[in-house]
């Protein structure tokens, strides 16, 4: 007698695996656009919808190609954000150009991040470039990927596209960065060089590269010891807070330092046995905390009431809390043993 269990109907099934997908495009423009409270659409429902299902293409699309690519490949979390950073310069240096903008959407403080660390031969502010690039990194892709994998503990690893659902990704990205760099060209005077757009190109590329070679990484061999997940969120949260204070040089060289030394340390320690998914969700966490909670003292863009704005920032805050909570529940769920 065949005691197999009977494997679930098609279309549950694909709702298994397409959930994660959906999820993770859909919170992609939450942590890139929303966290910080720093647009017109804080504390606006109907703008902040808006922005979600267009950030959805924008953000949400490219943070999934990240992360099907990666599972694909065989790639680590290095590989990630080899990738994250690449489509950020992508972001950034060609689809809206803010990278190389000397006056960006008028924003007043424009020229408070961007003049004190300007590098005139190639037209790009250090300060700025760090924050941008590396905002991408953490925030629109990496960090939403490490929370949504978690919760989606026991498919974690797999696949959830398939080619169609791979094409319509790529294409939804595609559509939605050409109608940001259209909506640029014609209401923005200060737009990136073919010389700029050609470095941002080949910087992107020569990242991708850095991406798929990075799969030769060795397994972990040590069982050297690593820090509790719960010091690592008020640390990740407390260095990034650190680096972002000042666009000065001092500023700068202050971030990079931070950004270097602790890449060390979190390459050094998950080379341990030890290191488990739940440290990654401490990270991601500390990431998220580090931009969602100066947002209480961040002034929105335009107008906003300020009852709507606390308003959105306590939400925010508070997703941002459940996410971690439930991606660091499931991620010890499935914990091996000590």
């Amino acid at each position: 007698m065949d005691h197999t269990a009977p494997a679930p109907p098609a279309p549950r099934a694909a709702v298994r695996r397409l959930a994660p997908a959906f999820a993770l495009v859909l919170l992609a423009p939450v942590c890139a656009e929303m966290l910080s409270g720093y647009d017109v659409t804080t504390g606006d429902p109907a703008g902040i919808l808006a922005t979600i299902l267009f950030g959805a293409a924008l953000y949400g699309a490219p943070a999934l190609l990240i992360r099907e690519t990666a599972r694909r490949a065989g790639l680590g979390w290095p590989g990630v954000l080899l990738l994250a950073a690449a489509l950020g310069i992508v972001q950034a240096g060609i689809i809206d150009q803010s990278l190389f903008s000397t006056g960006y959407r008028g924003i007043d403080y424009w020229d408070d991040m961007t003049v004190p660390t300007w590098i005139d031969p190639l037209g790009i502010s250090a300060a700025a470039a760090l924050t941008f690039v590396g905002g991408h990194v953490l925030w629109s892709f990496t960090a939403p990927i490490v929370l949504v994998e978690a919760i989606d503990a026991p498919g974690r690893q797999r696949p959830w596209l398939r080619v169609p659902g791979l094409a319509a990704t790529s294409l939804l990205y595609f559509a939605a960065g050409a109608m940001v760099l259209r909506d640029h060209l014609r209401s923005e005077s200060d737009h990136a060089s073919p010389a700029q757009l050609a470095g941002a190109a080949a910087a992107a590329a020569v990242l991708i590269a850095l991406a798929f070679m990075s799969a030769r990484r060795p397994p972990r061999s040590t069982d050297r010891r690593v820090p509790p997940p719960a010091v690592l969120i008020p640390a990740t949260a407390a260095a990034l807070f650190a680096a972002s204070v000042s666009p000065t040089w001092t500023g700068f060289a202050v971030a990079a330092a931070l950004v270097l030394a602790g890449g060390a340390a979190i390459a050094h320690w998950s080379r341990s046995r030890r290191w488990s998914r739940r440290h990654d969700v401490a990270l991601a966490a500390g990431a998220l905390l580090a931009v969602v909670l100066p947002s209480f003292l961040t002034d929105p863009l335009g107008e906003t009431d300020p009852v709507a704005k606390y308003g959105h920032n306590l939400a925010m805050t508070a997703l941002v809390a459940a996410l971690s909570w439930w991606a660091m529940r499931r991620a010890a769920a499935l914990a091996p043993p000590r």
